[in-house]
């Protein structure tokens, strides 16, 4: 069964908000065996909206709409629902009374504007959302399955789940599931993983894809079969051969940061960790510390951001004298040594836009273990914000790796 997913708001067009409705709707098809071939994106016009309908029906054989079925003047999917199929809006007099109650049940007034969410095309179904006011509208039209849901996350998701994939199912009288496994990277580029995967890309069952993302690259595997499990054994041997290609590449699957792959490996070795930042200030530190349970291996970290306070960490009294790569480990090592831990990482450099010591874009990462203190300069291009969060990517990577005693091999 193919099903398209329209994603219906102006403010989704001027980037206002970002559409992740698509994005669980389409994960959850996905996970069910269902093809997604298109997702639109339409604002708030009705001669638009029904285009896209219509485009949509001739095309797949469900459609499931998200937004525009509030109770304001721009939510007019359902007047485009009933244009697209030639059918006029109905008042459903027992739901107005059932909106009715649940204002009421909040000891607040109703504006009469609501009673909008009581209309729907002739011959549709109302799907109750019992997280909101707005129902979901279902309908069937010369072999299309429609499906109207709210565009407010929770409540798109529990009608989603409770009320149109069952139907969809029922349609579908099939079992057939897709499974997906994505395989984290990171220190290669997009292009060096595809040509190391080149031969593997050919292969449709399973299937291969390549997401990047903030210097990441993903590598997607992605089987059809009858069951989940069926699926998940048809990626097992590819998952194997990706990751014998790729080798210490790969750090993680699914959704494994690194941040989470970083503490488990401290806490499996019983290690505790601190950092020394300059040139990305604490934001290494946050992205530890934003996980429940990190308290456990991180101790602390200085931000040295002034001249003076990285002289003073290093003990020296001409920051501009010390090479780069001599500062890094000395912070590292400075910072292992005040914050009493087994691993510190240190970050200097220039994130831009004013050069400093070297070209904006140059950033020094060293790492200090039990066993050594090492470091390594990495060049970034764009601006400032992005050289900083690529920089603190870097630096939890390198620091898994200096773990492992890994990274000073490429």
């Amino acid at each position: 069964m193919i099903v398209e997913v329209i994603a219906v708001g102006t403010e989704l067009l001027l980037g206002q908000i970002v559409n992740t409705n698509a994005g669980f709707i389409g994960s959850m098809l996905a996970e069910r065996g269902f093809d997604a071939h298109f997702h639109q994106t339409v604002g708030d016009n009705l001669e638009r909206m029904v285009e896209a309908i219509d485009t949509a029906s001739r095309r797949a054989d469900a459609v499931i709409i998200t937004g525009g079925i509030g109770p304001t003047q721009d939510d007019i999917t359902r007047e485009a629902l009933a244009a697209a199929t030639g059918r006029e809006l109905v008042f459903n007099d027992d739901y107005a009374d059932r909106l009715r109650k649940w204002w009421s049940s909040r000891g607040a007034t109703m504006p009469e504007n609501n009673l909008r969410q009581a209309t729907h095309p002739a011959g549709s179904e109302l799907m109750i959302n019992p997280r909101g006011s707005a129902p979901g509208i279902a309908l069937e039209h010369e072999g299309t399955s429609l499906f109207c849901v709210p565009g407010v996350p929770a409540e798109m998701e529990f009608l989603v789940v409770n009320e149109v994939l069952p139907r969809l199912a029922r349609l579908a009288g099939t079992d057939q599931a897709i499974a997906s496994r994505l395989i984290r990277t990171w220190g290669r580029s997009e292009s060096g993983v595809a040509e190391a995967l080149d031969d593997l890309y050919e292969a449709t069952n399973p299937s291969i894809a390549f997401l990047a993302s903030a210097s990441e690259i993903k590598v997607r595997v992605t089987a059809k079969a009858a069951t989940v499990k069926e699926a998940m054994a048809l990626i097992e041997p590819v998952e194997l051969e990706v990751r014998a290609r790729l080798g210490d590449s790969v750090f993680g699957v699914d959704d494994e940061t690194i941040e989470r792959v970083l503490l488990d490996l401290l806490a499996e070795r019983e290690y505790t960790i601190g950092t020394a930042e300059s040139v990305t200030g604490g934001m290494v530190t946050a992205r530890l510390t934003d996980l429940p349970g990190s308290s456990a291996v991180v101790k602390g970290g200085l931000i040295a951001y002034d001249s003076q306070l990285k002289q003073d960490l290093l003990g020296v009294e001409d920051i501009s004298r010390v090479v780069e790569e001599t500062a890094a480990k000395q912070m590292a090592d400075g910072a292992r040594e005040l914050l009493g831990v087994d691993i510190a990482v240190a970050l200097t450099g220039s994130a831009g836009p004013t050069p400093l010591e070297k070209p904006p874009g140059t950033i020094v990462i060293a790492v200090a273990t039990p066993e050594d203190t090492r470091a390594r300069e990495i060049k970034y291009t764009g601006d400032r914000e992005r050289v900083r969060v690529f920089a603190t990517t870097a630096a939890l990577h390198l620091t898994r790796l200096a773990i492992l005693g890994r990274w000073w091999n490429g």
